[in-house]
């Protein structure tokens, strides 16, 4: 799936972090959405990078969005796919593990604990079905689309996986179909890390990561764009391309007053 070149655009969407409204009206704007919410986006390909749920109102109500626009853009000819964000690890962590310690040096860890100081919501935890347990714990973690790697967080944590994108996909998807608590930790602690790309070194870090999984440039969430900048979210308006233009940030920071940029594939800064 994640190696098929589709016949029709490619768009991704950053973190929506519970703003289930938000992205709807969004992707009604680029016209792959009508006024009942039904794709319209016929061969299209959409891909969300991950991060649904905490810090807003209706995770599980985006997910519940994404879920059906899937089934509707495969009869439509298009596709709907997602990728797995650090806060669906944690989301699904507590559900599974709840307040168990986690073995560590620096006190006490909990998935809940953490969970809760990350901005989650009880009400996604009550409305987790298993249907959606299912369908989030076999997301991937990377994929490939319109020649761009895609993946949630900017990190270079993904090369501990595995050589390829299948075998870091494949490596994550046993963890998460197993009980160790400490190696879905592990996963948790790695998708935090952030801003690998950054800096004087980040083009060098991008190539590599280019080098080991394909791709002529990254696309990723997880770090707003604001924060990158220095400025307030609500100034964000287009992505951000950085690290020698072989890194594309689409993380507009929706839950804290940001935009949520529905970014069309290859994007090209204007003029």
């Amino acid at each position: 799936m994640s190696d098929t070149a589709p016949a029709g655009p490619a768009y991704v969407v950053g973190d929506v972090h519970g703003h289930r409204d938000e992205l709807a009206d969004a992707l009604r704007e680029r016209g792959l959405l009508d006024e009942s919410d039904d794709w319209t986006g016929d061969a299209a390909h959409l891909w969300f990078l991950g991060d649904f749920v905490d810090r807003g109102p209706d995770g599980v109500g985006a997910i519940d969005l994404v879920m059906r626009l899937q089934r509707q853009a495969a009869d439509a000819g298009g596709g709907v796919h997602t990728l797995l964000g650090n806060h669906e690890i944690l989301l699904l962590g507590t559900h599974r593990f709840g307040d168990t310690d986690v073995p560590s040096d620096f006190g006490p860890r909990s998935f809940a604990r953490s969970w809760e100081i990350n901005g989650g919501q009880p009400a996604d935890q009550e409305a987790l079905t298993d249907e959606h347990v299912e369908w989030l714990t076999t997301r991937p973690l990377l994929a490939h689309a319109a020649d761009h790697l895609l993946m949630h967080s900017d990190t270079l944590e993904y090369l501990h996986w595995g050589e390829d994108v299948a075998e870091v996909n494949a490596t994550v998807a046993e963890i998460l179909a197993a009980d160790d608590l400490e190696q879905w930790w592990d996963v948790w602690r790695r998708m935090t890390t952030r801003y690998a790309f950054r800096g004087p070194r980040g083009p060098e870090a991008a190539e590599a990561v280019l080098d080991q999984f394909g791709g002529e440039r990254i696309v990723h969430g997880h770090s707003v764009i604001a924060d990158q900048l220095g400025i307030h979210p609500i100034q964000i308006e287009r992505p951000y391309l950085y690290a020698g233009g072989r890194v594309l940030g689409i993380d507009g920071g929706l839950f804290v007053g940001g935009p949520c940029l529905v970014v069309e594939l290859p994007w090209q800064p204007e003029d």
